[in-house]
């Protein structure tokens, strides 16, 4: 049985300007002790699809699925008292800001022991003891000293270093890593990454890291994900989906990689993932993909076939090029 099953999950909000879907039918399943990636841009829904199973949303939020399970369990249907219990513990997550996910107003310790306190019901020494133990776990030096330290104290790598200690206090089965390395500098990041692969194969839990870097994916990951303006275009184990995509998104970012480049200018996806009010009529990559026709901006894609990656395409790529493709209507 997979850890987490999710089916058709679709994610609306109510804006002064309507309905507007960040996420719109996305489904992920990981096995236990699995890595896998969720890629693509910001705007793409990669973060929202997961608060949405974390029950992490707004009140505007509405969060609909035909599968939401966890460990067995339905997330849809669980008494929040029951889901209260999993969140943090069983579940937990590393926000994309250490600086605004911890409170500046209480010391280091004081925010590392309360998920202790409420899950695990330890006493006083036994949370001191534990987080003493976590943040020597995560490399922070002189650990029992920074118990007493503040969020500003520390730089930003150290209070990365805080937040994976939360996330893994309770040993969790599952470990959401969004964007965990977006604020740091290269040599912080190397060492971030390297720390969660540690953590993950030391302790057994299933890993799914949201990024949008694609060298990250490459390094870490076993099966990706690609997210584009609320949609799931692509679903690949890694190597297949570096030596073969078969969405042009997916292309497209790939070729945005300097290691494949031969020209001295990198090549990038010109326009901007759309909004609320400017999403096309069919395909939503349709104004930025290089193999648009008339028929991809009239008619939004079905899924396809396994052996295709799953592509959300009219004409899924095979060797670098659209299967089925109407050149005559090629723009």
């Amino acid at each position: 049985m997979p850890l987490l099953e999710i089916e058709n999950l679709t994610v609306s909000f109510q804006t002064a300007g309507g309905q507007f879907t960040a996420v719109d039918r996305v489904s992920l399943h990981i096995e236990p002790g699995e890595i896998v990636s969720v890629v693509g841009e910001s705007g793409s829904g990669k973060s929202v699809a997961m608060l949405a199973l974390m029950g992490l949303l707004p009140w505007t939020a509405t969060v609909t699925a035909d599968v939401l399970r966890f460990a067995g369990q339905d997330m849809q249907t669980i008494p929040k008292q029951e889901l209260r219990k999993i969140i943090g513990s069983k579940m937990a997550m590393i926000f994309q800001e250490p600086m605004t996910s911890l409170n500046p107003c209480f010391t280091v310790g004081f925010q590392l022991t309360e998920s202790l306190k409420i899950h695990l019901g330890l006493n006083r020494a036994q949370r001191k003891a534990r987080a003493i133990e976590l943040l020597e776990l995560v490399g922070i030096p002189e650990p029992q000293k920074r118990l007493s330290a503040f969020p500003h104290q520390l730089s930003g790598g150290m209070n990365q270093r805080v937040m994976i200690a939360m996330a893994i206090s309770c040993d969790p089965q599952l470990l959401i890593a969004d964007e965990p390395t977006t604020a740091l500098d290269v040599t912080i990041q190397a060492q971030i990454l390297d720390l969660l692969l540690k953590l993950q194969k030391e302790k057994g839990m299933s890993l799914v890291l949201i990024t949008h870097d694609m060298g990250v994916v490459a390094e870490t990951a076993e099966r990706v994900a690609v997210q584009y303006a609320g949609q799931q275009v692509e679903k690949q184990p890694v190597k297949g989906l570096f030596s073969s995509p078969h969405h042009p998104y997916t292309q497209a970012l790939l070729n945005s990689l300097p290691e494949r480049s031969d020209s001295k200018i990198l090549p990038s996806i010109a326009g901007v993932v759309p909004g609320q009010f400017d999403k096309p009529k069919g395909c939503l990559f349709s104004p930025r993909c290089e193999y648009v026709t008339d028929h991809c901006r009239t008619t939004p894609p079905q899924i396809g076939p396994e052996s295709f990656g799953r592509a959300l395409c009219h004409y899924p790529l095979k060797d670098g090029k659209p299967t089925n493709y109407p050149k005559e209507e090629a723009k």
